[in-house]
C-alpha cells in the first residue's frame, strides 16, 4: 500500500493554477511543477483566456479580506453554532453573533433584528409572503412596482393565487415611482408596500425615505429589496422608516449562498415562517446557520462600511469616464434611467440600430449583460425597460455595464474602446442604419410581413 501511494504521488499530473486577474484576456500559466520526476517536458498547452469582468450587478468577486475571515471556519472552527454543550458550538455561535452585529451596524439596526437567510431571493419571499400571510385575516392587499426583481414579482403573483390583491405601480420614464400614485394606491386593508432601493438593471434609486414616511403615516409596513444598495450607499433603517430589508452577500463582495433580512422589532413586525424545522433564527428561518458564510457576510459588511465613501467616489469617476468616452464617440446612444437619482456603478445604455445580443457576442472578451442575470435566458426585451417606456428596438439594443470595487481605469478604457469599435462595425452592416444616414425616418415606414 505504501509503494502504491508513493507511485501515485510521483505520477500525479499537476492541476492548472486558477486564472489570474489582468487586463483584457486573462491567461493561465500551466508550466509543470518543479517537483515532477519526469525528465521529458510535457507538450505546450494552449493558454486559457478569460474576459474582463464588468457585470458586478450579477455578482461581485469575493474580497480577499472576506476570504481571510472565512477560512478558519471552513477548516478549524467547524462546530454547529446551535450546539450548546461544547466549545465547538460556542465558538461558532460567537462568530455568528459577531457577524450579526456587523450586518446590523451597516444599516443602523439592532443585531436582534437581523435574520440570516440563503440570499436576497429567500429574504424577499419571507418578507412578502411572510407579512401578507400573517396579517391575512384583516389585510389582503399588497403594493409593489412593475420594475421589481423577478423574485418579488413572482412572490406577489403567488399571493394573488392565494386570494390576495396586488397593485403593481407603474414607474415614470426615468424609472422612479410617482409618490402621489403610491399614496392613492394604499387602502385600509393594505398590509405591505415592497419597493426596491436600487434597480438591478438600470441603477435608479427610489426615494426610499419619502416612501418610508408615507407608509409609516398610513400604518403600512414597508419592505425594500436592498440587494444592490447595501454597502454601496448609506442606509439607515430607522431614519428611512424601513420595516423589512433584504440583503445579499454576493452583491457586496461576500460569499454566494448567504444573505439576511432585517425585520423591525419596535413596533414589531410579524412574519409567518416559510419553512418548518428546528426553529433557528428566532423561529423565522429554521435550518443550521452556515457559520463560514455568515462570517463572510459580516466581514463584507464591515469592509463595505469602511470603504463605502472611497468606493463611491472612485466608481463615480470611472462611470463618468466610461459614459463620456462612449457618448462622445457614438451618436444615438441612450442612457436608461434617471441620470441624477442613480447609482453610478450600474450603467444601462441602448445603442440604436444594433442588436444587443450581437454586441454582447462581439464583446466576447468583456463579461457584460443585457439585463438581469435572472432573466437573461429569455429573448424577450427587458420588462424593466418596457416599464419605463423604452421602444422595443431600443430595449433589444441595451447593454448593462457594471463597475465595482476592483474595476480598473484600464479596464474601463478598454471596454469603451471595444464597444465603440464594434457598435460602428455592426451599424455599418445594418440596413436600418444606412436608411437613417440617408435621412429616412424609420417611424414613418409601414413594415409588412410576407
Amino acid at each position: 500500500m505504501l509503494w502504491r501511494a508513493v507511485w501515485r504521488a510521483a505520477t500525479r499530473v499537476p492541476s492548472p493554477s486558477p486564472p489570474r486577474r489582468g487586463l483584457r484576456l486573462r491567461g493561465l500559466d500551466q508550466s509543470p511543477s518543479p517537483s515532477g520526476f519526469s525528465d521529458v517536458a510535457p507538450p505546450m498547452e494552449e493558454t486559457v483566456l478569460r474576459p474582463l469582468y464588468m457585470d458586478v450587478q450579477a455578482t461581485t468577486p469575493l474580497d480577499p479580506r472576506v476570504l481571510d475571515a472565512m477560512l478558519p471556519y471552513l477548516v478549524n472552527y467547524y462546530g454547529n453554532p446551535h450546539s450548546r454543550t461544547h466549545s465547538y458550538g460556542w465558538e461558532s455561535e460567537a462568530a455568528m453573533e459577531h457577524a450579526r452585529q456587523q450586518v446590523a451596524s451597516l444599516i443602523g439596526a439592532d443585531p436582534r433584528e437581523i435574520i440570516f437567510t440563503s440570499g436576497a431571493t429567500e429574504s424577499n419571499n419571507l418578507a412578502i409572503k411572510g407579512v401578507a400571510r400573517f396579517y391575512k385575516l384583516r389585510k389582503k392587499h399588497v403594493i409593489t412596482t412593475q420594475t421589481e426583481h423577478k423574485c418579488v414579482l413572482d412572490s406577489c403573483r403567488s399571493l394573488e393565487a392565494e386570494g390576495f390583491r396586488v397593485t403593481y405601480l407603474p414607474v415614470q420614464k426615468n424609472g422612479i415611482i410617482d409618490l402621489k400614485e403610491l399614496e392613492a394606491a394604499i387602502q385600509p386593508d393594505t398590509s405591505l408596500v415592497s419597493i426596491m432601493t436600487i434597480n438591478n438593471e438600470i441603477g435608479v434609486k427610489q426615494p426610499i425615505e419619502d416612501i418610508g414616511r408615507i407608509c409609516s403615516s398610513r400604518k403600512v409596513y414597508f419592505h425594500t429589496d436592498a440587494a444592490q444598495a447595501v454597502g454601496k450607499i448609506p442606509l439607515n433603517v430607522n431614519d428611512m422608516k424601513i420595516d423589512l430589508m433584504s440583503i445579499s452577500g454576493h452583491k457586496l463582495y461576500g460569499p454566494k449562498g448567504v444573505g439576511a433580512i432585517y425585520i423591525r422589532r419596535r413596533p414589531r413586525v410579524r412574519v409567518e415562517a416559510l419553512q418548518s424545522g428546528g426553529g433557528q433564527e428566532r423561529g423565522m428561518r429554521s435550518g443550521t446557520v452556515p457559520t463560514p458564510l455568515v462570517v463572510g457576510l459580516g466581514t463584507a459588511c464591515e469592509v463595505a462600511q469602511e470603504e463605502m465613501e472611497n468606493d463611491h467616489k472612485r466608481i463615480s469617476l470611472l462611470a463618468e469616464r466610461l459614459i463620456e468616452k462612449i457618448m462622445n464617440n457614438l451618436p444615438d446612444v441612450v442612457m436608461n434611467g434617471d441620470p441624477q437619482q442613480h447609482y453610478p456603478g450600474c450603467i444601462n445604455l441602448s445603442f440604436a440600430y444594433v442588436e444587443g445580443e450581437s454586441l454582447l457576442m462581439a464583446l466576447k472578451d468583456v463579461a457584460l449583460s443585457s439585463g438581469s442575470a435572472c432573466t437573461s435566458a429569455s429573448l424577450e426585451p427587458s420588462y424593466v425597460l418596457r416599464a419605463i417606456g423604452t421602444d422595443e428596438d431600443l430595449a433589444h439594443s441595451s447593454i448593462r455595464f457594471g463597475i465595482g470595487r476592483f474595476t480598473t481605469e484600464e479596464e474601463v478604457d478598454y471596454t469603451a474602446e471595444k464597444c465603440i469599435f464594434h457598435v460602428k462595425r455592426l451599424r455599418e452592416m445594418s440596413p436600418l442604419w444606412e436608411m437613417v444616414q440617408d435621412g429616412i425616418d424609420l417611424k414613418t415606414i409601414k413594415w409588412t410581413q410576407h
